[in-house]
């Protein structure tokens, strides 16, 4: 039995002005790593300036403790922030020790200027805010920027996109420190969009936007558990106490996708799981998720995220336990 680790340590720092809802990100989705029931993540969000932290908007935050907890991370987080041009010194300067003892290093949204002024992206791909992404290229042409992805992974250093490509980026950290099955229950629990892969973002489609209603979302909850059975239209509908077509009409304005569609989307992901947390042979990685056969599976998995599924294993399987 593999021994439990000690929570893996995380600091998140507040660089004024700080974008309140990234600042929020990192405590949300780590705060939700359960590992046998006990923390998986030890989050410390800090400062150069201990105190009130002013904030964009009308906010403002307090943050208690200062750039010392840099030094005892494993992961540093910038996250977003107006300071776009000269950030603070003490900040660049953790950042820079931080890099050169080996530790992670990401950003979310805008924070991809505070480690790209700390000469942390130089020769790295790397993405932030599209908004931003215009001035970001002029002055920091030596980062390979990459305005069309999620996320981006290049070595230790890990860039998001804004506001919500935040999540998927710590998804994706803790899918790397704990595997996928872990991840995908941190998913469920913050209620947020199934996981994607940051190294194959550029491959994977737009995922199904959030939901926008709950009338059917007890027979979603219901194909979840049968997504290994044929499930027809006429099935969904009887579930769910209603003619197909008012089903179809109900399943498009509460998920944006058909009840086909959103089938096959939840098949797949289902798939992925099966392959990052198993050996079982890909016939039987089909039929469990609902794909039918290998062919079927190798065919969508293409079309979906542009890899086969073997290749799809070798390059994300993990260890629930990050070995």
């Amino acid at each position: 039995m593999t021994e439990r680790q000690e929570p893996h340590r995380i600091a998140v720092i507040a660089v004024p002005p700080v974008t309140s809802f990234d600042l929020s990100i990192p405590e949300l989705v780590f705060g939700a790593t359960l590992i046998e029931g006990l923390p998986g993540y030890d989050v410390t969000i800090c400062t150069a300036d201990p105190g009130v932290v002013a904030a964009s908007g009308s906010l403002d935050v307090v943050v208690s403790r200062g750039l010392d907890a840099v030094a005892a991370a494993d992961t540093v987080i910038v996250t977003g922030t107006g300071a776009r041009v000269d950030a603070d010194p003490r900040v660049l300067d953790a950042l820079r020790a931080a890099a050169a003892a080996g530790r992670r290093i990401a950003s979310i949204c805008t924070g991809a200027f505070v480690l790209a002024q700390a000469g942390l992206l130089d020769g790295h791909r790397a993405t932030t805010f599209w908004l931003m992404s215009g001035e970001f290229a002029r002055r920091f042409p030596q980062v390979e920027l990459r305005p069309d992805v999620l996320f981006v992974e290049d070595r230790q250093m890990l860039t998001s996109a804004g506001l919500s490509a935040g999540i998927d980026l710590c998804l994706h950290m803790v899918r790397s420190d704990y595997g996928a099955a872990v991840a995908n229950n941190v998913a469920r629990l913050v209620v947020a969009a199934p996981v994607r892969p940051g190294g194959q973002a550029q491959f994977i489609e737009t995922p199904l936007p959030p939901e926008r209603g709950s009338e059917l979302a007890a027979t979603r909850a219901w194909a979840l558990e049968r997504l290994h059975e044929p499930l027809t239209l006429a099935d969904l509908a009887a579930h769910g106490r209603t003619s197909v077509r008012t089903l179809t009409r109900r399943f498009q304005a509460e998920t944006g996708a058909s009840p086909l569609q959103w089938l096959l989307h939840q098949r797949i992901d289902r798939a992925r799981e099966i392959l990052e947390t198993t050996d079982l042979p890909l016939e039987q990685v089909a039929r469990t998720s609902g794909l039918g056969t290998a062919d079927s599976l190798r065919r969508h998995m293409l079309r979906r995220i542009g890899l086969p599924p073997s290749a799809y294993r070798a390059a994300f399987t993990r260890s629930p336990y990050g070995d």
